[in-house]
């Protein structure tokens, strides 16, 4: 049996940190309704096309 060896310090354990852009979008809290509202869409058209 081999003994195997783990390096837990490498970079891949580690989360990616996010862009400037991507904590903007995050944040943002007119680019937050707008999704908000498209995904409500998205839902109702889905809910509409099942009831008819």
């Amino acid at each position: 049996m081999e003994n195997k060896k783990y390096n837990a310090n490498k970079d891949e354990f580690y989360p990616p940190i996010p862009t400037g852009w991507t904590k903007f979008f995050r944040t943002c809290f007119i680019y937050q309704i707008y999704k908000f509202f498209k995904l409500n869409l998205k839902i109702m058209l889905i809910v509409v096309k099942g009831h008819s």
